[in-house]
C-alpha cells in the first residue's frame, strides 16, 4: 500500500487554490460609469403602478358600496315591516277604543323608533359606501319615522287624526321609495 505524500497533497491544494483565486480576481473588475435610469421606463412604470392603484381602489369602492346596499336593502323589509304591524295594531286599538289602546300605542311609538334607530345605524356603518340617493331615501324613512312616533304617543281617544295620517302618509311614501330604489340595484 502507498502512503499518502502529505507535501505533493499541499502543493496540489495550493496550486488549486491560487488558480481559483485568480479566476475569481479576474472576474471582479469594476465597471466604470454612471448608473442612470431609462425616463421613459420610468414614465412608463409609474404610469402602471397609478393605474394599477387606481383599479385596485375602485374594486374595493365598487365592493364596500356592493355590500352596503345589500346590508341596508335585504334588513329593510323586516326592520320596517315590524313597525308596519305594530301601528296597524295601534290604529285597530284606536278606532275600537280597545281597552289595551295604551299599550299598543307605545308599543307602536317604540316599535317605529326601534325600526329607525335600526336603519338610521346601517347607514351610518356603510361609512358613505352607500349611493348618496340611496342613502337619502333611507334618511328620509328614519326622519318620517320618527315623526309618525312622536305623534303616535300624542294620540288619545279624542284627539284629531290628521297629523297621524299626515305622518303615516310621509313614512308610507318614504317605505316605497327605499323599496323601489333597493330593487332597482
Amino acid at each position: 500500500m502507498r502512503v499518502l505524500d502529505v507535501r505533493r497533497l499541499g502543493v496540489a491544494c495550493a496550486a488549486v487554490a491560487v488558480t481559483a483565486g485568480l479566476v475569481v480576481a479576474g472576474c471582479g473588475k469594476q465597471v466604470p460609469g454612471t448608473a442612470t435610469t431609462d425616463a421613459a421606463e420610468v414614465a412608463t412604470y409609474r404610469t402602471e403602478a397609478a393605474a394599477s392603484s387606481s383599479a385596485a381602489a375602485a374594486s374595493r369602492a365598487a365592493a364596500a358600496q356592493a355590500k352596503a346596499i345589500s346590508d341596508n336593502c335585504t334588513q329593510f323589509p323586516t326592520t320596517t315591516g315590524a313597525g308596519v304591524t305594530a301601528y296597524n295594531e295601534f290604529v285597530t286599538a284606536h278606532d275600537s277604543n280597545a281597552p289595551d289602546y295604551a299599550d299598543k300605542r307605545e308599543a307602536a311609538a317604540g316599535t317605529l323608533d326601534n325600526a329607525a334607530t335600526k336603519v338610521e345605524t346601517g347607514v351610518v356603518a356603510a361609512a358613505g359606501a352607500l349611493p348618496a340617493d340611496l342613502a337619502e331615501k333611507f334618511t328620509a324613512y328614519v326622519v318620517a319615522a320618527r315623526e309618525l312616533s312622536a305623534e303616535t304617543r300624542k294620540m288619545t281617544y279624542s284627539s284629531q287624526v290628521g297629523r297621524l295620517n299626515e305622518a303615516s302618509r310621509k313614512i308610507n311614501t318614504a317605505r316605497t321609495d327605499v323599496h323601489e330604489a333597493c330593487r332597482n340595484r
